[in-house]
């Protein structure tokens, strides 16, 4: 029997793009300029977050998978059958699909988007494993490749206008599901009925702004008393007591842009000590809002907020950076590394970037104030210096949950 190793498959038309066609051809042209300028005869992005940046295309892997192929004069997007005619109707450009007939026709499919002759193609190879390298290297014909990844990072780095105004959506958003979730506290109200709040709510407030969009990855991490001392902890049965600190964290994502709001909270008055440190975060939030403009290094910004948890002793308790890139990133996808506001991360801010201020303080159980303090705001660096879009309250004057 023989069966094909790719096929076509335009099944119905194509759906409303997330960007328009001036800002889809603006990304295409800096990626080629980028080509011209390393000499490359084409480009396979393979991760998650290229490829939606460029073909505006969001794919699920589950075990397969995907490319964006580029050349100077066309862009090819690489999808599976399993996905039926999506990869057409929901990506920029035109699409090929490969079959699961014969084992690796991928990279038979590969083979058949780039041209013959091209001999320096540019790779993603933070996200090539080292097998994975091997067979694009013998579908490509030993061509030389060469790694695209800071370049397409750095690109991704400068928000569009349209870029900026579904970031905007999304800080909308996430005051929305904060809000939520603020609400649904309660005492004796488990965890993942908090989140549960905060992700119906944002879900709906995309669907109502954007409904052409693909609703998908929303998420709310909602944390209580021990379970504050990490960022990332993900939701729990536990349910919220008297006297607990709560750390509210609403992420919503559109085509792929992620979001966040990030907020402290408490069931009930906190005491003296727990007020203290909540105030000081608070300040560190406030002030690295105030700092951020263009033409500041990443590592000063650190720098300077370090002397405020140093003069309030709590420095050895901060924990990670203080805050990052906004834009196609996900906790399941990749992120905009050289934009970290970390003490090793030299970049300068120019206006067109969008970061978050996210502070926080995590003290240990049994120690005077013990959980986990965070505020995180998204802002838009501007001439001016930088705009808060994300606006539900902070502090102490607006979440504190009073018991009945």
């Amino acid at each position: 029997m023989s069966m094909p190793n790719y096929i076509t498959l335009q099944n119905g038309p194509k759906t409303r793009s997330t960007f328009s066609v001036k800002e889809m051809s603006r990304r295409l042209q800096l990626l080629r300029q980028h080509m011209t300028n390393t000499s490359l005869d084409a480009i396979v992005l393979s991760s998650i977050h290229n490829i939606n940046y460029f073909g505006d295309f969001l794919y699920c892997e589950f075990g397969r998978s995907y490319a964006l192929v580029v050349t100077h004069d066309s862009s090819i997007l690489i999808t599976t059958n399993i996905d039926g005619g999506q990869g057409y109707r929901r990506s920029w450009g035109d699409n090929l699909v490969y079959t699961d007939w014969k084992r690796d026709n991928y990279f038979v499919a590969l083979r058949k988007a780039i041209p013959l002759k091209s001999r320096r193609i540019g790779v993603e190879f933070d996200h090539l494993s080292l097998d994975k390298f091997r067979k694009v290297e013998a579908a490509l014909d030993n061509a030389e490749l060469i790694g695209i990844a800071p370049g397409t990072n750095r690109i991704r780095m400068f928000k569009s206008t349209e870029e900026i105004q579904l970031i905007r959506i999304g800080a909308a958003v996430a005051d929305v599901g904060g809000a939520a979730c603020l609400e649904a506290i309660s005492e004796g109200v488990p965890e993942y009925e908090v989140a549960l709040a905060g992700t119906a709510a944002m879900t709906r407030e995309i669907a109502k702004r954007m409904p052409y969009c693909e609703l998908r990855d929303t998420w709310t991490w909602f944390q209580s008393g021990l379970n504050t001392d990490g960022a990332h902890n993900p939701v729990t049965s536990r349910r919220v007591k008297s006297g607990d600190i709560l750390s509210v964290n609403c992420f919503p994502m559109i085509a792929g842009y992620f979001s966040s709001l990030e907020r402290t909270a408490f069931l009930g008055e906190p005491n003296a000590q727990q007020r203290r440190i909540w105030e000081i975060n608070c300040k560190v939030h406030q002030r690295g809002q105030e700092i951020i403009r263009p033409g500041v290094r990443c590592c000063d910004i650190a720098a300077e907020l370090n002397e405020i948890y140093l003069q309030a002793d709590l420095l050895n308790y901060r924990t990670f950076g203080y805050g990052h890139s906004n834009g196609v990133l996900c906790h399941y996808y990749g992120r905009e590394a050289g934009l970290e506001l970390r003490e090793d991360i030299e970049t300068v801010l120019e206006t067109g970037m969008v970061v978050s201020m996210t502070p926080m303080v995590m003290l240990p159980e049994g120690t005077q104030g013990a959980g986990g303090y965070r505020e995180g705001s998204v802002l838009i660096v501007n001439d001016r210096g930088a705009e808060n879009i994300t606006k539900l309250g902070s502090g102490p004057e607006h979440n504190i949950i009073n018991l009945p």
